[in-house]
């Protein structure tokens, strides 16, 4: 069994590239939300609002996410088309994200809980956008 997995993933290098990218992903992804979360926590703990907090913690960990998932994920250089998707791409995911936190917060989850179930969903989406904004060749 173990042979055929190492044979198929000897076989199929775009197999493997698709798992190494959603890898990389990951990496940014961790690092991107951990960024989020840092900024959202030191302004709660500094008693601002959640939303203020949230988009603040947003918008700085998407300039650092950008360079990464540019550079980092996708290995490709910035470009008019790739900026134009990762913002296109992060606008819709701040709007889900920004949805996801106040049901999480009026169903009455913590202020310190709410933005990490959030995260976890939203990133999901966000990897299947961001696919098609970096890797979609027009014909």
């Amino acid at each position: 069994m173990l042979q055929n997995i190492r044979t198929y993933w000897n076989q199929h290098p775009e197999k493997r590239a698709i798992v190494y990218r959603f890898l990389r992903f990951g990496l940014v992804g961790i690092i991107a939300s951990g960024i989020h979360y840092g900024v959202y926590a030191l302004l709660i703990l500094l008693h601002q609002d959640a939303n203020i907090s949230y988009t603040a913690g947003f918008v700085i960990s998407l300039c650092c996410n950008y360079i990464l998932t540019t550079y980092f994920t996708f290995r490709q250089n910035p470009n008019k088309r790739n900026v134009t998707g990762f913002i296109a791409s992060h606008i819709l995911n701040y709007f889900v994200e920004i949805g996801l936190l106040n049901l999480f917060l009026w169903i009455g989850f913590s202020e310190w809980i709410a933005p990490i179930l959030d995260m976890a969903i939203a990133s999901c989406i966000n990897f299947l956008v961001l696919q098609f904004a970096f890797l979609y060749k027009r014909a």
